[in-house]
């Protein structure tokens, strides 16, 4: 089962943040679609028989990496992200790609994490929340705009959608996990007000071929990624 609350506690964080004005679109793909993206020793999640890929767009702010005397600005950050489980079961993240506005946040390259640099921005105009991006050399990019709606009680689809505990990613033939604690997410309805996107079929996945399933977050506030470590139940020796 999928925890709607945080799994474990991060007592010594190696950074820190704000999530905020996130959006969540969804996409169900058939699992095997998913499975050949991902490193062995992970699995594809399924709710429901299908495999999911959300784009999530949102701003990080009051990020504090370790010894960064001050918080840096906030800025824009745009995943590509996928549902998977574990060599011991446990579900988590895998990241297809990470668009980032920051330089910095480059440096988590270092265990694997898929970070572009790119031109990203988000406006506000009358109840519309617009988001744009495009990688740095051109080629994937984005345009999502959405009305955020009332507050939702989530169901166990939208906790298991939004609330994961741990990311993965491959370094060295090695899968690598990073815990995260924050709060649960308050959710709220969205209309899509429009939707370009090329980060799909930049990460090796056919174009959705439905409208995708929307969630918004004004976000959460206290967010804490532990260190990173080696799985040490399995090992990752490429793609599959």
């Amino acid at each position: 089962m999928v925890s709607y609350g945080p799994e474990q506690r991060v007592h010594v964080p190696e950074l820190r943040a704000a999530w905020r004005e996130q959006t969540f679109l969804h996409w169900a793909y058939a699992p095997e679609r998913v499975q050949r993206l991902l490193p062995d020793g992970l699995v594809v999640d399924t709710y429901e028989g299908s495999a999911w890929v959300s784009l999530t767009p949102f701003v990080m702010a009051g990020v504090r990496p370790p010894a960064f005397p001050a918080a840096l600005p906030d800025f824009a950050e745009t995943n590509l992200r996928t549902y998977v489980r574990g060599p011991d079961g446990r579900d988590g993240l895998w990241f297809l790609s990470i668009e980032v506005a920051c330089p910095v946040m480059l440096a988590a390259r270092a265990i694997g994490l898929p970070y572009h640099l790119g031109h990203l921005a988000l406006s506000r105009r009358g109840g519309l929340q617009a988001y744009t991006g495009t990688r740095r050399g051109g080629g994937a990019r984005y345009r999502v705009a959405v009305r955020p709606g009332e507050p939702v009680r989530p169901t166990h689809r939208d906790v298991w959608l939004t609330s994961r505990w741990r990311c993965y990613s491959l370094r060295l033939a090695m899968l690598w996990e990073t815990p995260v604690e924050h709060e649960p997410w308050p959710l709220c309805e969205a209309r899509l007000d429009g939707l370009e996107e090329t980060l799909t079929r930049a990460a090796g996945l056919p174009a959705p071929g439905a409208e995708p399933l929307l969630h918004f977050s004004e976000g959460v506030r206290r967010v804490r990624f532990g260190l990173s470590r080696p799985v040490r139940t399995g090992r990752a020796d490429g793609a599959s």
